[in-house]
């Protein structure tokens, strides 16, 4: 054997020794491409760019879209999810991010972009800003999550002396992130191109979108934050000074006055459809400002639609894993401008109140709800999703089953009968309506988008112009405008339907709270807001066991996602047979109540990123 290896390495090697090692050494590669060749091509230059944009640090998001059943918005119908609702404490470590491998690669784009002498002065000027805008989006994030964090603006490298002190920095303060953010969107914005057709890349109206919210949230913290002082460092590393509360709200202010060249979309008469098709019309949408952009064409789809289609209009043998909780229902409110609970029961509580149609429960109520939450008695794909529950007897008496479409026996009738929905809700079966409803915000009816070998290209809306507006009016409001702050929310209500407007004076706290919660469900909102605004340990108290009793007051606890099940009425002899009623429920897999803790305002910084660098501080609470 040894004689045979032998004879096949000594060709080898005289072939070896026969090469021009010179040629054999200095032979370009053709399975990699160099600094320099990258550097003088723009084309590959944005392919570079492409993969900086593609890592862009979204949380809640239609690919990432089981973190929506987190909180009182939704419940997980998976059975692999169902451990959300357990729990009643969310993790310290829950939501943290610190990602310095993705700003140093930034930095190392803006070091390479600003040497690339062979590229035209305005591309490198663009994929400058563009990077730029990047990294104040990433710092963005980390400041929201974890508070103050090293602000590092060069790509650092180790010397391998075996002493790295030099690359250790400290925490900024809190708002020297804020800081950060908000000038470097102010010094690029007028470099990016201000074009309001160009959705996926960034744009000057891109930039005072997210100079907007930035300036908005450090805001509410050092107004807000002042509420909870144990939430707070002594260095300020986490905490913002009251004080600053006002120039932030300003430079909301003053960034909402460049903007231009958006509109509110308003193209479909049917205000729910209308709600709809924001997130699902890519033709010149005037309200999107930024997105990431699915293409079927380019092999870049989703599976949102086939994780959370109705179960019944299923295109694979799966779908309803996001069942809207009946928490959020209730927080639509009456097209007369008042709150209340869905009206299920008489005033005595002593009968359901009958309805002729399941939609008759939701009648006269803000739009946007059935453009957001697919309701008992409407359709997806002009077929009936059919949710109900079974059939109601009277006396506390149902009759149901525990499979989609299931027969069975009711009284009066020789043959059995389908006697639950095809789409459910039945108690502890996933991808059914456990909670009497679907999404509906985000889900594509086009043919073919629930199939695995399709999937959806339903852009992620990251900004759009009625967030600018809800931005702008809590801003005015909190620097005591309310007549501009009724006149930026009136814009939103009235496209949504809503026809009484609200004058200054209706213009509260809990309006604010409640304007964001309708018309920003599911958009990845909703922890940062009551975070910043320090309702999250409030409203998600721990205790509080009841389905809330106030949905238009911001801090009413909502600890737990209820449901809502429609029947259909048995009773051939009495007056309501064939009308509907509604029984407010739990699903069985809800188990604890959620409990935020003070030490989740911020998440945990890690032990090993502590070891690695001494000049870092923990958070509080932790």
């Amino acid at each position: 054997m040894k004689k045979q290896l032998l004879i096949l390495i000594v060709p080898v090697l005289f072939l070896v020794m026969a090469c021009d090692d010179e040629v054999f050494l200095n032979k370009e590669p053709k399975n990699i491409l160099l600094n320099e060749q990258v550097w003088s091509d723009e084309g590959l230059v944005l392919s570079v760019m492409a993969d900086l944009y593609g890592r862009f640090p979204d949380y809640q998001t239609i690919e990432n879209w089981v973190e929506f059943t987190n909180f009182d918005e939704a419940f997980a119908s998976a059975f692999g999810d169902y451990g959300r609702h357990h729990n009643q404490d969310w993790n310290y470590f829950d939501w943290g991010y610190w990602d310095y491998g993705y700003i140093r690669e930034i930095n190392l784009f803006i070091e390479k972009a600003e040497e690339a002498d062979q590229l035209t002065e305005a591309a490198r000027e663009r994929f400058l800003a563009e990077a730029r805008f990047l990294r104040a989006a990433v710092y963005f994030e980390h400041v929201k999550r974890m508070g103050g964090v090293p602000i590092v603006l060069e790509p650092l490298t180790y010397d391998y002396s075996g002493d790295p002190t030099y690359l250790q920095q400290a925490r900024a303060k809190e708002h020297e992130v804020y800081d950060f953010v908000i000038s470097e969107l102010d010094e690029i914005k007028n470099i990016l191109p201000d074009d309001a057709s160009i959705k996926s890349r960034a744009t000057k109206g891109a930039a005072l979108a997210m100079q907007m919210r930035a300036a908005l949230y450090a805001g509410s913290i050092a107004k807000y934050g002042a509420t909870t002082p144990e939430v707070s460092l002594s260095g300020d590393e986490v905490g913002i000074p009251s004080s600053m509360a006002t120039g932030y709200y300003q430079k909301v202010m003053s960034a909402f006055n460049e903007m231009s060249g958006y509109s509110l979309y308003d193209r479909t008469p049917d205000r729910s459809d209308n709600f709809s098709n924001i997130f699902l019309d890519k033709n010149n949408n005037p309200e999107v400002i930024f997105v990431e952009d699915f293409k079927l064409q380019s092999g870049k789809v989703h599976g949102f639609t086939i994780s959370n289609q109705p179960r019944y209009q299923s295109e694979e043998q799966e779908g309803g894993r996001i069942n809207p909780s009946l928490n959020l229902v209730q927080s639509f409110e009456r097209l007369d401008n008042t709150f209340g609970k869905l009206s299920t029961r008489t005033a005595d509580d002593s009968d359901f109140i009958y309805y002729d149609e399941p939609t008759d429960l939701f009648a006269n109520r803000d739009p946007r709800l059935s453009g957001t939450v697919i309701l008992p008695g409407t359709t997806f794909k002009d077929t009936d999703v059919e949710i109900w529950a079974g059939y109601y007897l009277g006396d506390d008496t149902y009759i149901t089953g525990n499979q989609f479409g299931a027969k069975g026996s009711i009284p009066g009738i020789d043959e059995d009968v389908q006697v639950v929905g095809y789409s459910g809700p039945i108690d502890n079966l996933e991808f059914s309506a456990q909670t009497g409803f679907y999404i509906r915000k985000f889900l594509d009816p086009t043919p073919g988008s629930g199939q695995r070998g399709v999937q959806s290209e339903v852009w992620w809306v990251r900004y759009r112009y009625s967030e600018v507006l809800l931005n702008a009016a809590e801003a005015s409001f909190e620097l005591g405008n309310t007549a501009d702050a009724a006149n930026y929310m009136n814009q939103v209500r009235t496209r949504a339907g809503l026809t009484t407007p609200l004058t200054a004076a209706d213009i509260n706290f809990d309006r604010i709270v409640h304007e964001r919660k309708v018309e920003l469900a599911f958009e990845g909102h909703q922890l940062w807001d009551m975070k910043r605004w320090r309702l999250a340990h409030i409203v998600w108290n721990g205790t509080s066991d009841e389905l809330t009793e106030n949905p238009g007051v911001a801090t009413e606890p909502s600890t737990r996602p209820f449901g809502l099940w429609p029947y259909k009425v048995h009773d051939p002899d009495g007056p309501n047979d064939g009308k509907w009623v509604f029984k407010e429920v739990l699903p069985s897999q809800v188990t604890n109540p959620d409990r935020f803790r003070l030490g989740n305002y911020y998440s945990r910084i890690g032990d090993d990123l502590l070891n690695k660098n001494p000049k870092l501080v923990k958070n509080p609470n932790q």
